[in-house]
C-alpha cells in the first residue's frame, strides 16, 4: 500500500472538535474521509462498505467493545489502523488494542501536524505485518500439503506394494493426467483408499 497516493480514510469520533481538527489535518495532506463514525459498532461492516485505506480512531481509551470491534475487522478486513488515545493507558491496554491489530497507537491524543508522519509509520508496520503473516500462512499451507502427501505415498505404498518413488511417480502422474495440484490428487487418493478399506473390512 503506496504512502504517496490519497488514502481514503474511515475516521472514528464523537468530539466535534477534534473531528474538526482531524479532518482539517488530512485534508491538508491531500487523504479524504470516507466515512466518519461515532463509535466502532459495527466497524468491519463499514469498512467492507467504504473500502477505506486506513482507519484512524480518536478517543479516551480502547473498550472491551472497541477491542473486539477492531480485532473482527482486522480479521476479516484488514488494514492500518491509528488509535489515538486522549487518555495514558496501561501497557496492558496498549498491548491488547496491538493484538487487537492496531498498527499505530499514539498514548498523548491527538496532534495535527504529526498525523501525517503516525499515518506513514502505520502503513509501513502493516504492511510488513502483513507480509509476515502471508509468509506464515504459506509455510504452515506448505507443511500441510507435504504431510497430506507423505500419508498418501505410505497408503499407495501398502495398498499396491510399491517402494517410495513409485507411489510418488503415481500421484505425480495423477496430478499430471487431472490438471490438479499434488496436495490436492493425494487427498483425493487418501479418501478413495480409506473408503475401500472401510468397504473391505
Amino acid at each position: 500500500m503506496s504512502n504517496l497516493k490519497r488514502l481514503n480514510v474511515l475516521l472514528i469520533d464523537d468530539e466535534p472538535e477534534r473531528v474538526a481538527a482531524l479532518k482539517d489535518a488530512l485534508h491538508s495532506i491531500g487523504h479524504h474521509v470516507v466515512c466518519q463514525l461515532p463509535n466502532t459498532s459495527d466497524l468491519n461492516d463499514h469498512v467492507k462498505e467504504k473500502h477505506p485505506d486506513i482507519v484512524i480512531i480518536d478517543m479516551d481509551s480502547p473498550n472491551r467493545d472497541t477491542l473486539e470491534s477492531m480485532a473482527t475487522m482486522s480479521k476479516n478486513n484488514p488494514r492500518p489502523i491509528v488509535f489515538f488515545a486522549e487518555q495514558q493507558n496501561d501497557r496492558k491496554t496498549m498491548s491488547d488494542a496491538i493484538n487487537a491489530g492496531v498498527s499505530a497507537y499514539i498514548a498523548d491524543g491527538l496532534q495535527p501536524d504529526r498525523v501525517k508522519a503516525i499515518m506513514d509509520t502505520a502503513i509501513a508496520h502493516f504492511d510488513a505485518h502483513s507480509s509476515l503473516r502471508a509468509e506464515l500462512e504459506k509455510t504452515k499451507t506448505q507443511l500441510a500439503d507435504r504431510k497430506v502427501i507423505e500419508k498418501a505415498k505410505g497408503m499407495l505404498m501398502k495398498h499396491q506394494g510399491c517402494d517410495e518413488k513409485q507411489a510418488f511417480e503415481t500421484l505425480r502422474k495423477l496430478a499430471m493426467d487431472r490438471g490438479q495440484k499434488l496436495p490436492n490428487v493425494a487427498q483425493n487418493v487418501i479418501e478413495v483408499l480409506e473408503l475401500s478399506n472401510g468397504l473391505s473390512k
